[in-house]
């Protein structure tokens, strides 16, 4: 099944929490940290969801920069995943009104106009992993049995 580049197929591994993923030719550990009862042999869910939202990020600047002749060398990017409790959360679709928010801090490196650094940014938010986030997503879960 994992055959398809566009699949990522998740087994359980050893340990308590240890995944072994494999995304087309790629196979790598997702696991949790010590501290939550994992062996920290790979990165965490989150780990993950933060590194698509960042290399998607990264790979977008870059992409318009080079099509726009912008001369961006190079771009670093932190995220953080938090939770944060809303008083009046309308839009929450959780009981506690709690929602999910990401800190995403981008450095942008090369001889840039304030211009081209503030299209830049605006970029940013158009990375296809950002829309995605962004959206109403809708999850269907079926069972397989062999």
């Amino acid at each position: 099944m994992a055959s398809n580049p566009s699949l990522v197929c998740v087994d359980t591994a050893s340990g308590k929490f240890q995944q072994k993923v494999r995304v087309g030719k790629h196979v790598f550990l997702a696991d949790e940290p010590e501290p939550m009862g994992g062996s920290d042999s790979g990165p965490s869910p989150y780990d993950l969801l933060l590194a698509a939202l960042g290399s998607c990020t990264s790979m977008t600047l870059k992409m318009y920069a080079d099509r726009k002749g912008i001369p961006l060398q190079g771009v670093s990017i932190v995220l953080e995943h938090s939770r944060e409790h809303v008083e009046d959360c309308r839009s929450c679709n959780n009981q506690d009104n709690r929602i999910d928010v990401i800190d995403r801090s981008i450095m942008l490196e090369g001889d840039l106009t304030e211009d081209q650094r503030q299209r830049l940014l605006e970029i940013a938010d158009k990375c296809p992993v950002h829309r995605t986030l962004q959206n109403r997503i809708d999850i269907h879960t079926t069972e397989v049995r062999e």
